[in-house]
């Protein structure tokens, strides 16, 4: 078997969860963690005599991530019943969006790492549209603070009637790691424009993948599978890469694809069939006689795109043109909200002229701090204008790189109120006096004539260890440069 004569055809549904106070169409709260069936009322199980009213809030992020993907806001949009029969749907249907979503068009630019580089590929997205979450089925133990006893099952509401939003791309990417660079992009920007937390493990946002394949050169989709509920990037790069093994091998065996809906096993890293996949009319969708046509006017959209932030396109170009970073820094700081957010008050604190240094140190060492304490960049002990002092402190020799490690140590651990007052607690301002450094580099090639001799015999080596030598001598404080300078210019009399 081998992929190389294969192409593999990925386009990704993906549903968020739109963090509003309360339900698409009803008052009941959406707040994660409630004991079960608390947080279901009578619309959200479809009561004789109830009707549902629409979620503003719902629409306003809808249109806000329709904008924010330069997609076409429908000025009117119509909610259709979707029928189905499951446990964990009382009403017998769900209310969606069919023919008329609320969003057309739009797409993501995604990067993908080619080795020391990425590449940039445009992901077009089809529509974006409005519907209501179906309840969860939970399983012995399985989620749940019920005890439910060996080989049994219940039917949690709380979730029933969730705002999600359904964004579907269409079959542009051509590898898992196409499909997780995606994933991730739009994970980042509706948390960027605030429309969904993003938490994956509470279900906020999880992906769908269908997934086909198709011999090099072919422009004929093959039948597609999809995999179901993929609620992270490590489970759904896995799943698509699997799956499409899976089928060459198939295909190659003389065999046939069915189309079907398959699930991920985590455990035994493989794809099984679910069911027969169902087509549109097998839903019986059908205009929902409770809900009027949405209507968004151009006033309504121009407010709501007044009110969006500046989005990581635009600001990863202001901060390549502003601050010199290459597209690779810049695309990684704005990679959150919060980390650009951080960025920038660091760099206003202290000056775009140490706007590299202040970016190397949020994407190095705060980076890895951060992720080595599993902290959020909200929650880090260094504030960013304690960065820009540290930085300021760099950036005109009072300490050295390595000296600044301890400094930032200090203040990650409390222990200074800022870097000057580290620098002066501790004694560490570096020695940039001629003099001085002088005095200790002589006292250094007197004590290793040996180290002075392979030098001068042509070996590089020995001059990195006269420099650490010295380096000894002043505990880190001297001003590697100078001492590089000098150390030359004695050897070289």
């Amino acid at each position: 078997m081998s992929l190389a004569n294969w192409e593999i055809v990925i386009g990704l549904e993906t549903h968020a969860q739109l963090n509003t106070a309360s339900k698409i169409f009803s008052g009941a709260s959406t707040a994660f963690g409630a004991a079960p069936n608390t947080q279901a009322c009578a619309v959200d199980i479809a009561l004789p005599g109830v009707l549902p009213v629409l979620n503003r809030g719902a629409v306003e992020r809808a249109i806000r991530f329709g904008l924010a993907v330069g997609g076409t806001i429908a000025p009117r949009s119509v909610f259709a019943r979707k029928n189905y029969f499951y446990p964990d749907l009382p009403k017998g249907y769900q209310i969606s969006q069919y023919e008329l979503p609320v969003v057309a068009g739009g797409g993501l630019t995604i990067r993908v790492s080619a080795g020391d580089t990425a590449k940039e590929k445009f992901v077009r997205l089809t529509r974006a549209h409005l519907e209501e979450d179906a309840g969860k089925s939970l399983h012995e133990l399985s989620g749940s603070h019920v005890a439910l006893g060996h080989g049994k099952s219940g039917i949690d509401l709380n979730r029933a009637g969730t705002p999600l939003l359904e964004i579907v791309s269409e079959p542009d990417m051509r590898s898992a790691e196409e499909a997780v660079a995606y994933a991730k992009a739009l994970h980042a920007l509706v948390r960027w424009i605030d429309i969904c937390d993003g938490n994956m493990q509470e279900g906020s946002f999880r992906c769908d993948a269908n997934v086909s394949v198709r011999p090099k050169g072919s422009d004929v989709l093959g039948t597609r599978r999809e995999i179901k509920n993929l609620n992270s990037f490590r489970f759904l790069q896995a799943a698509i890469e699997y799956e499409a093994r899976w089928q060459v091998e198939t295909l190659e065996d003389g065999g046939r694809i069915e189309q079907a809906t398959v699930l991920f096993d985590p455990a035994s890293g493989e794809t099984r069939a679910m069911r027969s996949k169902e087509e549109a009319h097998d839903y019986r969708y059908f205009p929902d006689p409770d809900l009027l046509p949405l209507e968004i006017s151009p006033a309504w959209i121009d407010a709501v795109k007044a009110a969006l932030p500046e989005l990581p396109e635009a600001m990863r170009a202001r901060f390549e043109r502003d601050y010199g970073l290459s597209a690779y820094d810049a695309a990684t700081l704005t990679a959150a909200r919060e980390t650009a957010a951080y960025f920038e008050q660091a760099v206003a604190a202290a000056g775009a002229g140490n706007a590299k240094l202040c970016a190397n140190w949020v994407m190095g060492e705060l980076a890895a701090r951060l992720n080595r304490e599993e902290k959020d960049i909200a929650a880090s002990p260094v504030a960013a204008v304690q960065l820009a002092g540290l930085v300021a402190r760099i950036a005109d020799d009072t300490i050295s790189g390595k000296i600044a490690k301890e400094v930032f140590d200090a203040l990650w651990s409390g222990d200074g109120e800022n870097a000057d007052a580290v620098i002066e607690a501790k004694g560490l301002k570096q020695i940039s006096d001629t003099g001085a450094l002088e005095r200790i580099i002589d006292e250094v090639l007197a004590a290793s004539p040996k180290s002075v001799e392979e030098f001068r015999a042509g070996k590089e080596k020995a001059f990195n260890a006269l420099v650490g030598q010295a380096m000894k001598a002043t505990r880190g404080k001297a001003n590697p440069q100078q001492v590089n300078d000098l150390l030359r210019k004695k050897l070289a009399g």
